[in-house]
């Protein structure tokens, strides 16, 4: 057997699984890929739709291609001016959006039609939900009609853990784990896909805890702030007056969510130099306040000019 799972690394447990399930033949109607962001469960689905399509010689082609009849994957969505838009599709047209994307009732009922018709190339239909912790309630309940009756199909929900999703769900989902990598298969994975500076950044590293896909996203973000802002921050300022500009030109430069970020960057940072407890904890406060919609600028401020405090404390 040709092996499609070749470009996932470190999910061994999860292979197999799926492999199984073709070689005896007990392909389950439904399944639930579940494990923190960026570890591989996408890349699984691709894998395993694959080699469920493999009786269809164009499938490769094809399902690289996007443009597989048999195939339907679903992202959430955002509804803008009447229409909906992934988020690649927001970022292309520059929309900033407050409230997260969403898998709506109408893309459900897209995938009941979808299901609805045989399947034209290969032996059975696919569809793929990424996110599906973010189905409203009405989503939900409408898909589980799909799942009692899906016909000659097989649907993937991708979400982060089997509680974020609802029981009634989940209990006609066969579920398949997927974990954190280890060092190795990470630097493996950063280094096949062209990352591999990364591995030079270690803070970045300590951030993605084991997800190579967190790790790119966490140094794009990283590489999107100014460098000299990122330094200075990073040392920290040495005055009131430092500490002060260093809190404007954060709140001038940097949305909320590169805000958000610079506090879990400079947490894995300090601690890295200086193993102060109490730091960490003071940027934990540092999130919760711009998490709850405080001045940013006010917030830097304080948090410099504590760390201050605190260093002249020791």
């Amino acid at each position: 057997m040709t092996d499609f799972f070749a470009p996932l690394i470190g999910q061994p447990q999860a292979v197999e699984l799926l492999k199984q399930a073709v070689i005896k033949n007990k392909i389950a109607p439904a399944y639930l890929f579940t494990g923190t962001d960026g570890v591989g469960k996408g890349l699984a689905a691709r894998c395993f739709i694959e080699l469920l399509f493999s009786s269809d010689p164009t499938a490769k082609n094809r399902l690289h291609q996007g443009n597989h009849p048999d195939l339907l994957w679903v992202q959430p969505t955002y509804q803008h001016q009447g229409q909906r838009l992934t988020p690649q599709e927001a970022a292309e047209k520059g929309l900033k959006r407050k409230a997260p994307p969403v898998i709506r009732l109408e893309q459900v009922r897209e995938i009941t039609v979808f299901l609805s018709r045989p399947p034209m190339l290969a032996q059975r239909n696919a569809v793929v939900i990424e996110q599906a912790e973010t189905m409203a309630e009405s989503a939900a309940n409408a898909l589980l009609k799909t799942l009692e009756e899906p016909g000659k199909a097989t649907l993937i929900l991708i979400a982060p853990s089997v509680d974020s999703i609802l029981p009634t769900i989940t209990s006609r989902c066969q579920r398949i784990p997927f974990h954190r990598l280890e060092t190795s298969a990470m630097t493996e994975v950063l280094i096949r896909t062209g990352h591999q500076e990364i591995l030079q950044h270690q803070a970045v590293m300590s951030m993605a805890a084991g997800s190579p896909g967190e790790a790119i996203a966490l140094y794009e973000q990283m590489k999107a702030i100014n460098s000299e802002l990122l330094q200075a921050v990073v040392k920290a300022p040495t005055n009131y007056r430092q500490a002060l500009e260093l809190a404007k030109q954060i709140d001038k430069e940097l949305d909320t969510e590169a805000q958000l970020w610079l506090v879990n960057y400079l947490q894995q940072s300090y601690w890295q130099q200086q193993y102060q407890p109490s730091v960490i904890k003071l940027l934990e406060q540092t999130k919760k306040n711009l998490l709850s919609y405080a001045q940013p600028r006010l917030v830097w401020e304080c948090t410099f000019l504590k760390v201050m405090d605190n260093r002249s404390a020791l």
